[in-house]
């Protein structure tokens, strides 16, 4: 087997597990805050708002030091340390004794994590340029399916070992990551001068800037639309489904389609963009989402949401394919590193603000509003990924043909 399938492989298992590691407390985090002392229901709610964000605004802070790092001393070392650094916090997690202690832990999770950005950034740079998009779309997969399956099974462990045993297990799982990534990942790596580029320097050396900025846009939109419903999607079932019983897991089903569309089509749409090219992906894919956004604000029941939301999930499945085969091209392999961790800084930020501006779209004009305004914004993203990509859906053609 060629060394980065294998490492593909590798680096699939390591990021499905630690992207689950960092999602399992989403069904139990305020039920834990409230084994912690916190009681009063508003506050906790608070705290669980605060916990679970930490996580992704730190991340988002750090991506590109991270990033920086693994050009400088190399991707692997970067798979260790993230892994590594998880597995710690994961299982001291399950120690804590207050709030104060729990928010700290997962603002620090945050800032130790970039295993799937250094990830990208190792096959990416192995990968043949021929098998680049369904290399990156597989790994998607794992990525996505860990945000997936981490909150599933999370709920799932709670009630048979315990919230706390949850941790220690998910702990031993980063560390088995780490492992498995320390023995059987391989690199070539060499140093290069341009590596230790400040941020103003690596940005001349870039031949299309506007590209970049257009891709890291377009990583933020991926995540705020198929975040912006997550504060909103109990209630609105609830309301489709006029107070029946179920709702817990209906209301899973609608978290959980996109997700599982994503793991089932990423490899297909990546490999399609290695035949006819990343922009014609991106920007079918992004007008597509846009179009599936407002049949949702109309639905009349709950399983018409689901199927809907499947279709949005196949839809943004050719995102991060796309994204991840258009940085790769655009680049210098030297800085690849530092330009996907500003790439996976965005999509955290984007994990953040969707939950944030959706419920209060929700709160203030209600749920249609947040579909029309997710809808209208892609729309505008497909317009500038065209603009400023002019020309090279011919040129992808053309390659292809």
């Amino acid at each position: 087997m060629p060394i980065w399938k294998r490492n593909l492989i590798i680096c699939w298992f390591g990021s499905f597990a630690t992207m689950a590691g960092m999602n399992l407390v989403i069904p139990f985090l305020p039920i834990y805050i409230q084994q912690l002392g916190v009681h009063n229901i508003a506050r906790v709610e608070q705290w669980s708002g605060v916990a679970f964000g930490a996580t992704a605004l730190s991340a988002a802070i750090v991506s590109p030091l991270w990033g920086k790092l693994a050009d400088i001393h190399g991707r692997k070392l970067m798979l260790l340390r993230a892994s590594l650094g998880m597995a710690i916090i994961m299982i001291l997690i399950g120690f804590v004794h207050n709030v104060y202690e729990l928010v700290g832990l997962r603002l620090l999770m945050g800032a130790i994590s970039g295993y799937v950005p250094a990830a990208i950034t190792l096959v990416s740079s192995q990968t043949p340029r021929e098998h680049a998009g369904w290399a990156l779309g597989t790994l998607t997969s794992g990525s996505v399916g860990g945000s997936l399956i981490g909150p599933l099974v999370g709920g799932t462990l709670s009630e048979i070992i315990g919230l706390r045993h949850v941790f220690y297990i998910t702990g031993g799982f980063l560390l088995l990551a780490f492992l498995i990534a320390w023995v059987f990942v391989r690199e070539d790596f060499i140093p290069n001068n341009s590596a230790r580029l400040s941020g103003r320097e690596v940005w001349k050396i870039i031949d299309k800037p506007k590209i970049l900025i257009a891709m890291f846009i377009t990583s933020f939109m991926l995540q705020l639309a198929s975040m912006s419903i997550e504060p909103i999607v109990t209630i609105y079932v609830k309301l489709l489904m006029n107070n029946a019983s179920h709702i817990a897991i209906i209301s899973g089903a609608v978290v959980s389609a996109v997700g599982l569309a994503n793991v089932l089509i990423a490899p297909f749409l990546g490999k399609l963009s290695d035949r006819i090219g990343p922009y014609s992906v991106l920007f079918v894919c992004l007008l597509a989402a846009a179009i599936i956004l407002i049949p949702q604000a109309y639905v009349r029941n709950a399983w018409q949401l689901i199927i809907l939301r499947f279709m949005m999930g196949i839809a943004t499945a050719g995102f991060l394919p796309a994204i991840n085969s258009l940085l790769k091209s655009n680049i210098p392999e030297t800085i690849s590193g530092r330009i996907f961790g500003y790439n996976n800084a965005a999509q955290n930020l984007g994990n953040v603000a969707g939950p944030v501006i959706g419920g209060q779209m929700a709160a203030y004009w209600g749920f249609h509003y947040v579909f029309f305004s997710t809808s209208i914004l892609l729309f505008i993203n497909a317009l500038w990924v065209y603009y400023t990509s002019k020309g090279s859906f011919q040129i992808s053609g053309s390659r292809c043909a």
